[in-house]
C-alpha cells in the first residue's frame, strides 16, 4: 500500500510502524490524536446531553449543533483507529473511510449553522417558514449523505492511489464552503450597518444585538474553518509540487485541526452560560 496515499490530508501514521523505529513524528502524532480523543469526546458528549435534555425549542434551534457534535465524536473514533493502525495495518481501510468524515463533516455542518444565522438576520420571513424541525432533519439527512459519499470516495482514492485527484477535489470543496461563509459574513455585516426606517430605539437595539451575535458566530466559524483546512491545503499542494511526502509536513495541520475542533463546543457552552459554570466549578 502506498504510504503517500495514507498520509494525504491527515498525517496518518505509517502502517509499517511495526517494523520501523517509533520516531519522534509518530510519537507527536500519536500524542495529538490521544489528546483529541480524550478531550473531544467528553466535551461534545456534554453538548449533546445539554441539547437533548433541554426544551423542545432548544433542540430545534440547536439541531445543527447536535449533528456537528455527533460528527466530532465520530472524528474521535478516527483518531483512535489511526493510533491502533500503528499495530494493525489491516485497519487502514477503516481509517481512510473515516477520513472522509473529517474532510466533509465539520465544514458541512458549520456551513449549515451559518446558513441558519444568515436567514435569521437577512431573510427572517424565510427563516420562520423553514424553522420547524422537519426541514432541519431534511437538511441534515442530505448532509450525512454527502459526508458518507465523501467517506466512500476516500476509500476509492486509497484503492486507486490517485492523490492528485484527492487534493483537487477536497481543495475545491474547502474553497466552495469558505466562499459561501464569506458571502454570509458580508451579507450579515451589511445588514448590521443598516437600520429600517421608523424603528423604535429599543427594537433597533434588540435587532442589532441579534445581528451582532449572528455576525460574530459566522466570523468565528469562518476563521475556525480557515485555521483548520488552509494548512492542509498548502501542505498538499507543496507535496505535489515537490513530490516529497513526509509525516512531519502534516503535523502542523493536524494540530490546527484538533485545536479548531474545540471552538464550536466551547462557543455553544458559552452561549448557553454553561462555560462560566464549569470554570467556576
Amino acid at each position: 500500500m502506498n504510504n503517500s496515499t495514507l498520509n494525504f490530508i491527515t498525517p496518518e501514521i505509517s502502517t509499517n510502524s511495526t517494523t520501523q523505529p517509533f520516531g519522534l513524528i509518530n510519537f507527536l502524532i500519536t500524542s495529538i490524536y490521544s489528546i483529541h480523543f480524550l478531550f473531544s469526546i467528553p466535551t461534545n458528549t456534554y453538548v449533546i446531553w445539554l441539547i437533548i435534555t433541554g426544551t423542545e425549542s432548544g433542540v430545534v434551534s440547536a439541531f445543527f449543533n447536535l449533528n456537528l457534535s455527533i460528527s466530532e465524536i465520530v472524528n474521535c473514533l478516527h483518531s483512535l483507529v489511526s493510533i491502533v493502525t500503528i499495530y494493525f495495518s489491516s485497519l487502514s481501510f477503516l481509517m481512510m473511510f473515516l477520513q472522509g468524515l473529517i474532510l466533509s463533516g465539520r465544514p458541512v455542518f458549520q456551513c449549515l449553522i451559518c446558513v441558519e444565522r444568515y436567514l435569521a438576520v437577512v431573510h427572517p420571513v424565510t427563516f420562520l417558514k423553514y424553522k420547524p424541525l422537519r426541514y432541519k432533519v431534511i437538511c441534515c439527512t442530505a448532509a450525512w449523505i454527502i459526508i458518507f459519499g465523501s467517506c466512500f470516495y476516500c476509500l476509492f482514492i486509497l484503492i486507486s492511489q490517485n492523490i492528485h485527484v484527492h487534493l483537487w477535489f477536497f481543495s475545491t470543496q474547502f474553497l466552495l464552503v469558505l466562499s459561501i461563509q464569506l458571502f454570509f459574513l458580508v451579507a450579515v455585516l451589511r445588514a448590521l450597518k443598516q437600520s429600517g426606517p421608523g424603528e423604535r430605539v429599543r427594537e433597533r437595539g434588540e435587532e442589532n444585538h441579534m445581528k451582532r451575535r449572528a455576525f460574530h458566530l459566522i466570523l468565528i466559524t469562518t476563521v475556525s474553518m480557515t485555521f483548520t483546512y488552509v494548512p492542509y491545503t498548502i501542505t498538499g499542494f507543496c507535496i505535489i509540487i515537490t513530490q516529497q511526502n513526509d509525516g512531519a509536513y502534516w503535523f502542523p495541520g493536524l494540530v490546527c485541526y484538533v485545536l479548531a475542533g474545540f471552538v464550536q463546543p466551547v462557543l455553544y457552552l458559552h452561549r448557553t452560560g454553561k462555560l462560566s459554570t464549569l470554570c467556576s466549578s
